[in-house]
């Protein structure tokens, strides 16, 4: 199956980024190439580094970079970006940008086991090793389980999920996805059915535990803004409350000047913002964007820029 993936928010992204064509710019979530052959396309002597932890995009991106000298692809997780430029002999960059959240063509593609619209084995592993969805569905207590669904998917019957979970195993192995579905839909109320999909926020949950995604996010947060030159700008697409609370506080951190007590008489911290946010608003996708692209409703894109 071909790669396909709707970059969301693509002219955002690019004025956002404020591009040189001399400068080196990050793309940590290559997917389909889609905001990395655009950014490409304004570089001349500048740079590209387009990461991506999932095999399949970096074969894609790969593919469809190839036409741009300026562009490299590298299989790593966003979380290891200053390691990636320190193996390339590279200070700083001046422009980083994240799409955070499955791709479309994980989605679409049943036999990655991320979607509760198509039946397949669990798996739901972005860089398609290590643990796998199934393995956290069938060998996680109780307990770790509940855990997880209120946490990264802010479930409100996490645990009455876990416990079907746990009881549907005794009897054999919860393999595929819409198996998984069906002891959802079995543990919430009619209401809760009637409102959508009861899968999504299990799904999400158990997508974000078997990628380490909010640790990963963390990390890159409080990693990579140290490696943007001075004007440089560090781009995140969220696509949900978890995510977005945390660029949030991230970011107004670094834009935070003096931490003295209120009743000291003058600053005694020296400290002085590190970013200004650009805009001070998130942005969100046009209404012509959410006619074309339903997966682009719940997306926000914030935006720092280093002083």
């Amino acid at each position: 199956m071909e790669f396909h993936h709707i970059s969301v928010m693509l002219n955002e992204c690019i004025e956002a980024l404020n591009i040189k064509p001399d400068g080196i710019y990050v793309d940590g979530t290559a997917g389909g190439a889609g905001h990395s052959s655009h950014i490409a396309a304004k570089l001349t002597t500048g740079r590209l580094l387009a990461l991506d932890k999932d095999p399949d995009a970096v074969r894609t991106a790969t593919e469809r970079l190839a036409e741009y000298s300026c562009a490299q692809v590298v299989q790593s997780d966003f979380a290891q970006l200053p390691q990636v430029l320190d193996s390339l002999g590279i200070d700083k960059v001046d422009g980083i940008l994240l799409d955070l959240g499955v791709s479309s063509h994980q989605l679409d593609t049943a036999e990655r086991g991320f979607s509760y619209l198509q039946d397949a084995k669990l798996d739901m592993r972005m860089s398609q090793s290590g643990v796998s969805a199934y393995d956290i569905v069938n060998t996680y207590s109780a307990d770790d389980l509940a855990r997880i669904l209120r946490e990264f998917g802010e479930e409100k019957f996490a645990w009455k999920i876990a416990q079907n979970i746990v009881k549907d195993r005794e009897k054999a192995p919860v393999e595929t996805t819409l198996q998984l579905l069906e002891i959802i839909k079995k543990s919430v109320p009619a209401a809760v059915k009637r409102e959508g999909n009861p899968g999504k926020k299990t799904f999400q949950a158990i997508r974000i535990a078997v990628n380490g995604e909010l640790e990963s996010l963390s990390t890159a947060l409080d990693t990579a803004f140290d490696r943007l030159n001075t004007g440089g700008r560090f781009a995140v697409i969220t696509f949900h409350s978890l995510e977005d609370r945390m660029v949030k506080q991230k970011f107004a951190a670094y834009t935070k000047g003096c931490i003295c007590p209120p009743d000291f008489p003058i600053c005694v911290c020296g400290r002085t913002p590190k970013g200004k946010l650009t805009p001070r608003k998130p942005i969100e996708p046009t209404a012509q964007e959410l006619e074309v692209n339903r997966r682009s409703r719940s997306a926000r894109l914030r935006v720092i820029e280093k002083l």
